[in-house]
């Protein structure tokens, strides 16, 4: 692995960078890294954030016997990072979606199929057909930003966000699309909803998605949206 560069964060924190943009091989490299510290998991870790570039490394001074917390940190991840594999990196979890696209949850479907110059069952197919991968977790607690979006699909976002955006919409914002997990203001464009709850925090595993998860969307409608939505 090609070694990220290394920026204190906080007292407490490292930022590991590996680019500068949103771009799929930066954000391989960033999980990867995020996966090998885990697995390692050195006393002194505290936490491992990925981004879509980058690694926020978060560890505990307390553990570490050396003036410079930073120099060590960075020391023992160059070490970690150029270690042989010992072992065969598990399959990443595939996660099916259910999505409705119906008119009512999907107030942007018509607008944004016209500025595409598509119809909205063209969009629809195009945005359920997709692979996507979770490249991180981020702005609300359990939503996910997931790369993989057709390049035909990029739109940009509201000139105007709305004040507020129903929990589980789905949608697009530039060349992203994602998941609102809770109601929020938000200017991405809607296309439809899911009636999963992405965060919960009385769950084992609050989030539904983690950083490294595939994920399909399933059409459906809205009778199935109203059996599957958690009372």
């Amino acid at each position: 692995m090609n070694l990220p560069t290394f920026e204190p964060l906080a007292d407490d924190a490292l930022l590991l960078r590996f680019g500068e943009v949103i771009d799929a091989m930066h954000n391989t490299r960033a999980l990867e890294a995020s996966r090998r510290l885990r697995e390692r998991d050195p006393c002194w870790l505290r936490d491992a954030v990925p981004a879509y570039a980058s690694l926020a490394v978060f560890f505990d001074c307390g553990r570490i016997d050396d003036a410079d917390p930073h120099a060590f940190v960075a020391t023992a991840l160059r070490a970690i990072l150029q270690e042989p594999e010992t072992a065969g990196v598990a399959t990443p979890r595939l996660v099916e979606i259910p999505v409705c696209y119906d008119l009512n949850m999907a107030p942007d479907l018509v607008e944004a199929a016209n500025e595409l110059g598509i119809s909205p069952d063209e969009l629809i197919h195009r945005h359920s057909a997709a692979n996507y991968t979770v490249a991180m977790i981020g702005f609300a607690p359990g939503f996910p930003y997931l790369l993989g979006l057709p390049d035909s699909l990029a739109l940009p976002r509201l000139a105007t966000p709305r004040t507020r955006v129903p929990a589980g919409s789905v949608a697009i914002g530039g060349n992203q699309t994602g998941i609102y997990p809770r109601e929020s203001p938000g200017g991405w464009r809607l296309l439809g909803r899911t009636p999963l709850v992405l965060f919960d925090a009385a769950r084992a595993s609050p989030a539904l998605l983690a950083p490294g998860d595939r994920v399909r969307f399933q059409r459906i409608d809205l009778s199935a949206f109203d059996r599957l939505r958690k009372p």
